[in-house]
């Protein structure tokens, strides 16, 4: 295959994502809105019409990796763009898909977010490696994501199962030089699902990954130029080094590693082993590091996945001994490590945030939907909140909703109660999954007042469109209201012309499923 070379520009971890998919020849791509992937997303939209890139939002993220495994399999390259807790809902079709195998390269952006600035948990993506048995990138700077997604699609191909690259908003906001390499002529030979797979057991598929698929993963880990290994200098100073000369070595991934470079600028006799490609870990390249010093640091966010594997080793510390926090990871973090390399255990990191000392996040004050929250807070009654808008009015003062543990999640929630429930969800996340929880809930026959908070975008992600169910749920659901919040009783649309609050304790008298509607407009988008 021809290639062009270009000139080394300077850009952005964002844009270099974006070039690397573009000169991939990706075909399709399907996402999920959410920090920090909405970005991502949106520079794919504003381009498509010149690229020629397929690109769609989706109602949740098995759909996506589902619509992308089709594109794959008939000889089309597709990447999946999600956030982290969107991996929990593809990885079904995700794990599946390994031993099933697949046709044309297949790339998931797992879009991870330490410190939790805009997410329901604070979760490590990387695992999915271990779990699904693919490959994981985990790239530090514009120039390793560019060449760590145009080596996935490749090695997505050579193993014919989906390839992980995980990126956070740090790296996506990080500028760096990028030597681009433009395919000028791609090759017209498709790759396609090959259906001799079905000759095999699903026992023979499994047995046929760690035979053949797998090895080549670990032979790519122990050798791929992503992963760059800096040994320590001695110091010529004369005057000594806390670090000693070339006793201490650092492990580290993805944007920490940018960080840990920073660092080792300042200092000497620190080597550094930065992995981009993370799973399989290339045990042997790490366990050669480990022999050449005495005591090993570990710097990886948000969880110690890499650590985790060397634990059991006495010299290796980094979270699970207290000297790296857990979450986000900043430069001071890795100063205080090193400053205390030669204690065994750390507890300096051992605060628990609180909204006291964060400060708050709360709903928008011009929120349609403010009426409904003080009326919540009022009722005796458990209401399940979903992730989104509504969860912020858990916390003092409006206190409206008890829970809040998935997209989709508060209407089988509310099913479990002792007692009859109320559940709040927008319609994004009816449409996302909640409408199965409704489903089920009127065929189980469980009482339940299921409110949707219908302003047909996907408020908290950026304002993109959401499908109305209205019909679709009135075709299964015997008893569903409308009311518009914004005009109140005398709407024309209120099929009753009782107040809000009238309405919420008649549903609450009745027995089976009741769903109203509260349509309103919010005033960001």
């Amino acid at each position: 295959m021809a290639t062009q070379m270009t000139p080394t520009i300077r850009t952005t971890g964002l844009e270099a994502l974006y070039l690397a998919a573009v000169d991939s020849n990706v075909s399709l791509v399907t996402a999920v809105a959410g920090y920090p992937i909405t970005r991502v997303m949106d520079r794919f939209l504003e381009n498509n019409t010149d690229t020629g890139i397929d690109a769609k939002w989706t109602s949740n993220e098995k759909v996506a990796l589902e619509s992308a495994l089709g594109a794959s399999v008939s000889g089309r390259r597709a990447l999946v763009l999600t956030k982290h807790v969107g991996m929990n809902v593809l990885s079904d079709p995700l794990v599946t898909s390994v031993t099933h195998t697949i046709g044309a390269g297949l790339v998931i952006f797992a879009g991870d977010d330490p410190g939790v600035i805009a997410s329901q948990n604070e979760q490590d993506s990387r695992w999915y490696g271990e779990i699904a048995e693919v490959a994981v990138y985990d790239p530090s700077t514009p120039q390793d994501a560019y060449s760590a997604v145009m080596r996935a699609f490749e090695l997505s191909e050579q193993v014919s199962a989906p390839v992980i690259v995980r990126i956070t908003h740090r790296l996506e906001i990080s500028e760096g030089s990028l030597y681009r390499i433009k395919k000028a002529q791609h090759d017209t030979r498709k790759i396609v699902f090959d259906r001799s797979i079905w000759a095999i057991t699903m026992r023979g598929k499994h047995e046929k990954l760690h035979l053949e698929s797998y090895p080549e993963l670990v032979e790519e880990t122990e050798h791929t130029p992503l992963n760059k290994l800096t040994m320590g200098s001695k110091d010529e100073s004369g005057h000594g080094n806390i670090y000693g000369d070339g006793n201490v070595g650092i492990i580290s991934s993805g944007y920490p590693s940018a960080l840990v470079t920073g660092v080792m600028d300042k200092c000497t006799g620190i080597s550094h082993l930065e992995l981009t490609m993370v799973n399989p870990i290339p045990f042997k390249a790490v366990r050669e590091f480990v022999k050449l010093h005495k005591r090993i640091l570990i710097v990886e966010e948000t969880e110690s996945f890499i650590e985790s594997h060397l634990c059991v080793l006495d010299n290796v510390f980094g979270k699970i001994t207290g000297h790296i926090p857990y979450g986000q990871v900043n430069v001071r973090h890795i100063e205080y490590a090193l400053d205390h390399i030669n204690e065994d255990t750390i507890n300096r990191h051992t605060d628990i945030q609180t909204i006291a000392s964060r400060g708050t996040r709360s709903i928008c004050d011009d929120c349609p939907y403010m009426p409904l929250y003080h009326i919540l807070h009022d009722l005796d009654v458990m209401v399940a909140g979903d992730l989104g808008c509504s969860v912020r009015s858990a916390p003092a003062p409006l206190e409206a909703v008890d829970t809040g543990f998935a997209l989709g999640s508060s209407i089988a929630v509310a099913c479990g109660f002792e007692e009859k429930g109320i559940a709040v969800i927008g319609d994004f996340g009816l449409a996302h999954s909640g409408i199965v929880g409704l489903i089920n809930a009127v065929h189980c026959g469980f009482d339940v007042v299921v409110i949707v908070l219908q302003n047909r975008i996907a408020a908290m992600t950026g304002g993109q469109d959401v499908p109305d169910l209205t019909d679709v749920v009135r075709a299964w659901v015997a008893d569903v209201t409308i009311f518009s919040i914004e005009m109140g009783m005398d709407d024309g649309e209120n099929e009753y012309g009782d107040s809000l609050l009238d309405i919420i304790q008649g549903k609450m008298e009745k027995r089976g499923v009741s769903v109203i509607f509260i349509r309103g407009k919010c005033r960001k988008h």
